[in-house]
């Protein structure tokens, strides 16, 4: 069944609705949320980021935010966080969450021989893990795995310091079981979400000075 998303004009003014495949084919701005989690242990601040499944419509298998996802027609900011029940299995009230303030992103790209045109106005959050990522529950149509990195190696990975940073994770095998599993990732393999924006995240989590909780 296809999605439908409220639409907006470059001044983020309502122009109506359109189901996801024609946003993503005309390139009509759209409402997302997005959050990452992270994680603070023995004195470092870790952050958790997730693999795109191979069929998604935009950016298959690349290294993406923890969680995310398009706003339907008529849904408030609010009840987007919904989307960390849906992909993670973790439920965290929207009350906790820290806002990081809004990006807007213009994406171009192919995915199974379609091209895409993705205009996002992106409200990005963060979080302090209600839980470890071994006890997470991917949503096998949308998550293939989930990793976490210290956040100054990213850090240095988007500012081009680093050309690549180890990232231990999970992911789940053919039972549905989290197996551990260590990857490998450049920056070239994350979603390109515009110039700067990694490191704007990255700089303003580390800014976020208790866990909020």
């Amino acid at each position: 069944m296809n999605e439908w998303f409220d639409i907006y004009d470059e001044g983020g003014r309502p122009i109506g609705t359109a189901p996801r495949s024609e946003v993503h084919a005309r390139g009509y701005w759209h409402k997302t949320f997005q959050c990452w989690l992270y994680l603070d242990r023995e004195g470092r601040r870790y952050v958790l980021f997730q693999r795109r499944q191979a069929g998604k419509d935009t950016y298959p298998l690349r290294y993406d935010i923890t969680a995310a996802g398009h706003l339907a027609a008529g849904e408030r900011i609010e009840e987007a966080v919904r989307e960390l029940k849906e992909e993670l299995g973790v439920d965290v009230p929207f009350e906790r969450l820290v806002p990081l303030g809004e990006h807007r992103q213009q994406l171009r790209g192919a995915a199974g021989g379609r091209e895409f045109v993705d205009n996002e106005l992106c409200q990005v959050f963060a979080c302090a893990s209600p839980l470890p990522p071994e006890r997470f529950r991917l949503q096998p149509e949308e998550v293939s795995g989930i990793y976490a990195a210290p956040l100054d190696d990213l850090a240095e990975l988007f500012a081009g310091s680093k050309s690549r940073v180890a990232a231990p994770g999970f992911e789940p095998d053919a039972d549905g079981a989290m197996r551990p599993v260590t990857v490998e990732v450049s920056a070239d393999g994350f979603v390109p979400h515009g110039d700067g924006y990694y490191r704007d995240v990255f700089r303003k989590i580390a800014d976020i000075r208790t866990p909020n909780g």
